[in-house]
């Protein structure tokens, strides 16, 4: 049974920053698409970061250049390092990984968007960023 077990949330002003950590049980080998969405209530579900197995990461416009996401095989966890943080980057942030390739869940052209009738296999509990202004 793979488990996804997020950490790393909490409640920063603007301009700081967090790092959201996402540790992985139960896999016989570390995801091939691995990522992070977010979700605020009311709203829709959102992609915010992913990286693929070859390390090729992809980030939604609205976070490229403050958010950078990593994984430590050795460790099965991933990353999101978030800096320059803003209030709309409230929300709950669940970690999400799959066997699949990214190529094959997202859609083409470096967009963070799940394709049509796919999703993730695996997803963690969520957790909760808070940044006031």
């Amino acid at each position: 049974q793979v488990q996804l077990v997020e950490s790393g949330g909490g409640s920063v002003q603007a301009g700081g920053s967090l790092r959201l950590s996402c540790a992985a049980s139960g896999y016989t080998s570390f995801g091939y698409c691995m990522g992070w969405f977010r979700q605020d209530p009311g709203k829709e579900r959102e992609g915010v970061a992913f990286i693929d197995n070859d390390g090729s990461t992809r980030y939604a416009t609205t976070v490229k250049g403050r958010f950078t996401i990593s994984k430590d095989n050795a460790k099965s966890t991933l990353y999101l390092q978030m800096n320059s943080l803003k209030p709309e980057d409230t929300a709950i942030y669940y970690c999400a990984a799959d066997r699949r390739a990214c190529w094959y869940l997202l859609v083409p052209d470096d967009e963070v968007q799940v394709k049509e009738g796919v999703d993730f296999g695996y997803w963690g509990q969520g957790t909760q960023v808070t940044v006031s202004s």
